[in-house]
């Protein structure tokens, strides 16, 4: 069965005002355009643009809650609540978001049972835990580039960009970058870097001075010269018009910075502390609210819990390598079961792919006309257009000419 649907982007601050409606052929609201649901969940589920096909259900939250054995098929377990395990976005970020982690299954599952014992509702403000679900999350970028920052790298590496964009400060100022160097340098690096970040959160008043020292010091510094320094001094930069004064702006360069280019993609497991900055992609996530931030926020910051679910293991950002079964279909496949992404793209020289659906899927077209088979019923999508497929079609013989990115479990 093929259900089409649609939503209303979010407004969220930092959204552009022109790249979504630019991508899909919409006509722009006039305010920021961030992200735009496609899935069931229950803070925006996607509205069903025909309720006659769904006996009179608006939403696809409702008609799955209605209809769980044919909207998903085997993942409706008896005695379970039926739960689509994804969400697809598109996404439009046209300055930085916080900096944030999410935590693994155990983490929120144990976290979640906590706040409830404490009784705190679900709307609390001190809620870290709003459900008991795990959020790791992909990023494919439909921008030229897209910016973002995506885990801790070698904290002595850290340190030497430090030290040579602090170079020319007064003695005062390199006092304080050294504050955070000599911790950056002083133990093994996940110590190091748990330590070093939970001193830019603990709001010891030097920490304020450092963040002025370090604004300082990039606006001087520029882009010019070593690429690494140049780099530091950039994201700094970005990060103080929009966040002046915040802590983050400084652990933002215990980081790894990565420009995607369009078509790579960014996984990010449970425990990456990371932040989109800016760019144009569709965001593929387990459908969870979970999110504790780390800075360039206004919103609650709980250090300790934080620090609990962090990953401080060091790595070198890389996009996600994906899967080629067929020409005109990449599959992008993270290490969880809750989704995968297959992305097809069809023109004269490959017009027909297949796509074995294991589960309930969600597709958006981004890109011309394409026809769509299943097992029982087909249906043509076109660019702007998004549907939700059951997962009795089975597979999707996809013809035409056109992109289209299809969110289905990883099975």
């Amino acid at each position: 069965m093929f259900v089409r649907i649609g939503n209303t982007p979010r407004d969220y601050d930092w959204g552009s005002r022109t790249a979504i409606a630019e991508l899909l052929g919409s006509v722009p609201s006039g305010a920021p355009e961030a992200e735009l649901w496609l899935g069931a969940h229950p803070g925006s589920p996607s509205a069903i643009l025909d309720s006659a096909e769904t006996d009179g259900a608006r939403d696809l939250a409702t008609w799955i809650d209605r209809e769980p054995r044919l909207a998903l098929g085997e993942t409706a377990a008896a005695g379970e609540k039926p739960h689509l395990p994804y969400l697809m976005k598109v996404l439009a970020a046209d300055r930085p978001l916080s900096l944030q982690a999410h935590p693994s299954s155990g983490q929120a599952g144990e976290g979640f049972a906590r706040e409830n014992a404490r009784g705190l509702p679900l709307d609390s403000p001190e809620r870290n835990y709003k459900d008991a679900f795990h959020k790791p999350e992909l990023i494919y970028a439909l921008s030229e580039t897209f910016d973002a920052l995506s885990g801790y790298r070698d904290p002595a590496v850290s340190a030497r960009v430090l030290d040579a964009l602090a170079e020319g400060s007064d003695p005062e100022g390199l006092r304080l970058v050294g504050l955070l160097t000599g911790r950056l340098r002083h133990a093994p690096a996940g110590e190091a870097l748990r330590d070093s970040t939970a001193w830019l959160l603990g709001a010891d008043p030097d920490v304020r001075s450092l963040v002025e020292v370090v604004t300082g010091a990039a606006a001087r510094r520029g882009t010019a010269g070593d690429p690494e320094v140049a780099s530091a001094a950039d994201t700094v930069a970005m990060l103080a018009q929009a966040f002046p004064g915040d802590p983050g702006i400084v652990l933002a360069l215990l980081l790894n910075r990565i420009a995607l280019r369009r078509g790579e993609v960014l996984y990010l497991p449970a425990g990456n502390i990371h932040a989109y900055l800016h760019g144009l992609g569709i965001e593929l996530m387990a459908a969870s609210d979970n999110v504790l931030r780390g800075g360039l926020t206004s919103k609650r910051v709980d250090v300790p819990e934080l620090l609990a679910v962090l990953d401080f293991s060091p790595f070198t950002a890389k996009p996600l390598e994906p899967e080629s079964p067929a020409p005109g279909l990449e599959t992008y496949r993270p290490d969880v079961p809750d989704f995968a992404l297959d992305v097809v793209q069809l023109d004269g020289a490959v017009s027909s792919v297949t796509v074995r659906l294991p589960g309930a899927a969600t597709a958006v077209c981004t890109e011309g006309s394409l026809e769509f088979r299943g097992a029982s019923h087909a249906v043509r999508l076109s660019r702007g257009e998004a549907m939700f497929v059951t997962p009795d079609e089975r597979e999707l013989v996809i013809s035409g000419s056109g992109t289209v990115f299809i969110a289905v479990p990883n099975r």
